[in-house]
């Protein structure tokens, strides 16, 4: 690792130093993404949010996800015609005034557009941050800067509930959100003095095509959120997708400057990166979801144990992404990608075999292994989509590849959801409730509960089981367009070993 930020006469490298607040940067905002996990109960007590409308809480949640994923293609673009170092800092300034708008609500729709806005910058920021190394460093240095970046990401979202919960504790929901202001000055006065200026490649913004793609990626998203029960609004969301999507890819060809040039797609590694990135982030939420609703159910694990259980997963993987970053600048990036893919078919499979009786420490081994293996990707991927471009698109290359593992995970949810519901359904079937008999005992009937509590224990275990399945097979399935990640970066890779 020293080898990697100090140069030839042993001296650190001014890039890492200039990295420094642009990583503390995405750990505040990566934090952002899950600290509302531990204060939302607090915050709709506070706006009055009755039992009855719980349903439009779920909307300070999808619509972070919609402002997170939405405008991001632009925002990328946009850093390449502008300087990524501007839009870094204009995504800052924006995520800390959707801060001061969330600590200043005094109403549930006020909150959601504020939390829209927050996205909207903290969304920025990941595939930004991935161009700035491109500027920093040259290509067969990327690999250890790129897996810092993963790493500050995924820790960041590991220590949001816990920061939540902490601040919410002590001063109040509203603190959250106002501390992220002198968090946000502590990244910006470090970041102006130490980062240089990013080189600029004036177009035209396509800001047509950035609304058609916008509204094509939130009505996907509005509709995969339904898929578990079809209605109107499905098929309008479905249609509205479909229709817009088409029209955007006709305006690409059709654009000066498009948005998202389709040049880009003809690369091969590109094309890979981002099919790699689709299915790991599939992968990623069926264990996101899988392992805490088990240990909830079946484990009979409290909430708080369910939370340190996936812990044990999601901590292993910023170990991962700078482990990963460190074998891609030293070999050939697929095969950190493979290895990764390996790992996370490895974790999922082991964890597949699960029953009511698992412990430690075979339990946080299989964890820690799914983890590893999934942080290893992160540098390597991003490494694969940001070397088969040109520099005029490094900030709209990781933006796309970036959005591409949210939406994989919006796909994931929507599959999980409608095939786990489908499958408990099946499995239930012939299960009779243990209804009092006319002239049974209440020890017989007891009997009877339990065995019937057995039974569903037993369909539950069956469907979580299949759950690590498929994200096991969705790993390995992602190792086909990972072989296609192009060779470019690998022979970068290369010259920095001799």
């Amino acid at each position: 690792m020293l080898s990697s930020v100090t140069d030839r006469d042993g001296r650190f490298s001014p890039g890492y130093l200039a990295l420094l607040p642009v990583l503390v940067g995405i750990f505040i905002a990566a934090d952002d993404q899950t600290v509302i996990v531990t204060v939302l109960p607090q915050i709709l007590l506070d706006l009055n949010v009755q039992v009855n409308e719980l349903d439009r809480a779920s909307w300070t949640l999808t619509g972070y996800l919609l402002g997170y994923v939405a405008a991001m293609p632009l925002i990328g673009r946009m850093s390449d015609v502008w300087g990524h170092r501007n839009l870094y800092i204009a995504s800052m300034l924006l995520f800390m005034v959707g801060s001061v708008a969330a600590a200043l609500t005094t109403s549930l729709n006020w909150f959601v557009f504020a939390r829209v806005v927050q996205a909207v910058g903290a969304g920025a920021l990941l595939p930004i941050s991935i161009a700035i190394v491109a500027d920093l460093f040259p290509p067969g240095k990327r690999g250890v800067p790129l897996g810092l970046i993963g790493a500050s990401s995924e820790a960041g979202a590991v220590i949001g509930p816990l920061w939540g919960g902490l601040i919410g504790e002590i001063w109040g929901w509203p603190w959250v959100f106002w501390m992220n202001i002198p968090l946000g000055a502590l990244v910006l006065i470090p970041l102006l003095a130490l980062l240089p200026s990013s080189p600029r490649f004036p177009a035209r913004i396509d800001y047509i095509g950035s609304v058609l793609l916008a509204a094509a990626l939130c009505t996907i998203t509005l509709a995969l959120a339904r898929v578990d029960s079809p209605d109107v609004l499905f098929l309008a969301y479905t249609l509205s997708a479909g229709i817009t999507f088409i029209l955007f890819i006709i305006r690409q060809g059709r654009a000066d400057s498009p948005l998202l040039p389709l040049t880009m797609f003809r690369s091969r590694a590109f094309g890979a990166a981002n099919g790699t990135h689709l299915l790991v982030g599939a992968a990623l939420i069926i264990g996101m979801v899988t392992i805490p609703l088990m240990a909830n159910t079946v484990l009979e694990k409290t909430a708080l144990g369910g939370g340190l259980m996936l812990m044990r997963m999601t901590i292993a993987i910023p170990v991962g992404a700078v482990l990963g970053g460190l074998a891609c600048q030293r070999m050939d990036a697929r095969v950190p990608t493979v290895l990764g893919l390996l790992l996370i078919a490895l974790g999922c499979g082991l964890m597949s075999s699960w029953g009511t009786d698992i412990a430690d420490p075979v339990m946080t081994i299989h964890l820690g292994v799914t983890g590893l293996g999934f942080g290893f990707l992160i540098a390597p991927i991003s490494l694969a989509a940001i070397n088969s471009v040109s520099d005029e698109l490094r900030g709209t290359a990781s933006a796309v590849v970036t959005a591409m593992r949210v939406v994989g995970m919006t796909f994931g949810l929507a599959a999980l959801t409608a095939w786990g519901t489908g499958r408990f359904e099946q499995l239930v079937v012939g299960l009779e409730l243990p209804l009092a008999l006319p002239g049974e005992t209440a020890e017989q009937t007891q009997a009877r509960v339990r065995e019937f509590e057995s039974a569903l224990t037993d369909v539950g275990l069956s469907v979580f089981n299949d759950f690590f399945l498929i994200a096991m097979a969705v790993a390995l399935i992602a190792i086909l367009p990972a072989m296609l990640m192009a060779l470019k970066q690998s022979v970068d890779c290369d010259s920095t070993a001799h």
